[in-house]
């Protein structure tokens, strides 16, 4: 049975956790049907698809690749077998594709033209490490990368914990794994000592550690972030207490 006519949002695994315990079959089962692919990266898709579907025939599948690179014009024509009344998956380097991630673009494009787009359920390292972390759930906001330079990386967080502060709004961010610990110096040292950090390491690893504690107990208790993927969240809970 072929997949129905629509572009496919499909989640790739964020860590080298067992995809079992991340990936729905039926995932399985509608991207092994699909032979057109809209990817970041088409050597880590090809592996990806293997692991996840073993019997599909990789030589049979087409590849568009989406990323820094590539220009709108390409982009718009990447749905051209969507057109034509082919199925189509988008998928990222990990996680959800359109979620911090170039995919919104393919998205908005099927969206304007009418077609329907299908998210399929899937890891995404934000919303797990936000389940872990005993912050604000109701209120939250994913700012991806601050800046690399130490001062604007620093006025960026006192803005965050301030915005933090006056929304009761978690503050979620992603670093490059070898720029962590940088990471990690500039929130110890402009954070307030009793604003709540969550560091989530290796989220569905085997290594997986999601840990919150006040910035004044990061500093007593050290930290060693081991060069993986990590999520950080901060939320200062000062108007909580006064209310």
């Amino acid at each position: 049975m072929e997949p129905e006519i629509a572009l496919y949002m499909v989640p790739v695994a964020i860590s080298d956790g067992a995809l079992d315990m991340t990936m729905p079959d039926g995932n399985r089962e509608i991207v092994g049907r699909i032979r057109h692919f809209i990817v970041e990266n088409v050597r880590t898709a090809r592996r990806f698809l293997k692991r996840m579907c073993p019997a599909i025939n990789i030589d049979e599948l087409t590849f568009r690749e989406l990323n820094g690179h590539t220009s709108e014009n390409e982009i718009s024509g990447m749905l051209d077998p969507l057109r034509k009344g082919e199925a189509m998956a988008m998928m990222s380097e990990a996680g959800c594709p359109g979620v911090a991630d170039p995919g919104a673009s393919v998205a908005r494009l099927a969206q304007n033209e009418g077609f329907k787009v299908v998210p399929l359920v899937g890891p995404s390292s934000i919303l797990l490490s936000l389940m872990a972390s005993g912050l604000n759930g109701q209120r939250f906001c994913f700012n991806g990368y601050l800046p690399v330079e130490n001062k604007e990386r620093e006025r960026k967080i006192r803005e965050f914990e301030a915005r933090s502060r006056s929304l009761n709004e978690t503050e979620i961010f992603i670093e490059t794994p070898y720029r962590n610990v940088k990471l990690m110096e500039g929130l110890l040292k402009v954070l307030g000592r009793s604003t709540f950090l969550c560091i989530a390491s290796d989220v569905t690893g085997p290594g997986e550690k999601i840990i919150t504690r006040r910035v004044e107990d990061w500093k007593r208790k050290g930290f060693n972030l081991e060069k993986v993927p990590t999520i950080f969240l901060f939320y200062n809970d000062e108007n909580e207490k006064k209310s």
